[in-house]
């Protein structure tokens, strides 16, 4: 048997959307998208992988449930760095031909509009390149398991490149810079629900690629322009021209999907009055110091610089009241500036109902998966799940 390898990985969020894929089966993005990578230390998946000539059948674990391991895309992933690892002639073949076990599970909800996948492919991924000891980029094999998962295989800011070859051997992430180069750079994410959401990023694509002009026009017309000058923003560490770009293209995502037919939103009243507040806040400030961007779900991921966190949260925690007050902001330790009453009064927002945001996690821009060695592999030294859920 292999020794058993762990690794996490981190989430990334976009701010400059994907949305739509050229090829379905090799998920070829429509469009180029840009992401921040974040912290492993506040949130990530963990996967540990094995091989053993005794097993019998490849199995996997989710979030401690056995599940089925027959998903076309974790069967492409695992192909892709097994056919990489012979290429490479890393392994032998004998090591190839042993059936694998694989425990994976997030730190966050999965699929409630939190880059779930993304984060749990590209871990997957890079679990079983380091099994296989491939060495080469694997960002396009992480593709394979979820689009935006190759952009989850670096950390700092990513470019993810559409490409144009029909078999996407073109289709890779690279690092736009890495996680040290803006170490201001900060992220709060408001949960709004944690639930899974009604229509799937999938089936949302699918619908918008086959009915939305408003997608054709972003794609010809929008994103290379952004996507160059958010790449110069970030550069120049620009934060007003990074924020103004990050709003106008998540708008311009959620309205594709009003634009499709059927309509469908991830949107809630909640979100909505985040986007308000963050627009008025901006106003007051005389530029903007506040970014939000909303991938599919309701979930808003707002970008600032650490010396905003501190008010920031302040509004937050007065206009989302808690009935947990003591436990809604996670993450990394921050202050929390009250609201002074001349800001209370310029933004004129009343206080929603409690618990309208399950809690706020608070993070920054951080590396890229790594191995872990402190003991905390999810299978033990037979290759099986430490914790497994019995039903």
């Amino acid at each position: 048997m292999s020794g058993v390898i762990t690794v996490v990985a981190p989430v990334n969020i976009a701010v400059i959307k994907y949305w739509g894929k050229r090829d379905e089966e090799l998920i070829i993005p429509l469009n180029d998208s840009v992401s921040a990578t974040l912290d492993t230390n506040v949130m990530c998946a963990k996967t540990s992988v094995c091989v053993s000539p005794d097993f019998v059948k490849d199995e996997i674990w989710l979030n401690g449930r056995k599940e089925s391991f027959t998903s076309p895309r974790l069967q492409n992933c695992l192909r892709g760095i097994k056919s990489r690892a012979a290429a490479e002639r890393s392994v032998d073949d004998a090591f190839l031909s042993w059936k694998i076990h694989v425990c994976s599970e997030n730190n966050f909800p999965t699929a409630a509009g939190l880059a779930s996948s993304a984060a749990g492919y590209a871990c997957l991924v890079s679990a079983l390149a380091k099994l296989y000891k491939v060495k080469s980029d694997v960002s396009s094999i992480a593709r394979l398991g979820s689009g935006s998962a190759c952009r989850s295989v670096y950390g700092g800011f990513v470019h993810w490149h559409a490409g144009v070859k029909p078999d996407g051997t073109d289709s890779i992430a690279t690092q736009i810079v890495d996680s040290s180069h803006w170490p201001q750079m900060r992220a709060l994410i408001l949960v709004v629900g944690d639930h899974r959401k009604k229509v799937s990023s999938t089936k949302g694509m699918k619908i918008s690629k086959e009915t939305s002009e408003l997608l054709q026009y972003r794609i010809t017309k929008c994103v290379p322009f952004r996507t160059e000058a958010i790449c110069q923003a970030i550069r120049d560490k620009d934060f007003a021209k990074f924020a103004e770009i990050t709003m106008k293209d998540s708008n311009q995502f959620h309205a594709i999907c009003l634009d499709s037919y059927p309509p469908f939103a991830y949107l809630t009243a909640t979100s909505m009055k985040i986007i308000d507040f963050v627009h008025k806040y901006n106003d007051i400030c005389g530029e903007p110091r506040v970014a939000y961007t909303f991938d599919a779900g309701s979930n808003a991921c707002l970008y600032l610089l650490e010396d905003e966190v501190p008010k920031v949260l302040g509004v937050i925690q007065s206009l989302f009241p808690s009935s947990t007050p003591d436990s809604f902001i996670k993450g990394l330790p921050a202050r929390v500036e009250p609201v002074d009453a001349e800001l209370e009064t310029a933004l004129s927002l009343h206080p929603e109902e409690k618990d309208s945001v399950k809690y706020v996690i608070h993070t920054k821009v951080g590396e890229g998966p790594s191995e872990v060695t402190d003991g905390s592999a999810l299978l033990n030294d037979a290759g099986w799940p430490v914790n497994p859920i019995i039903e």
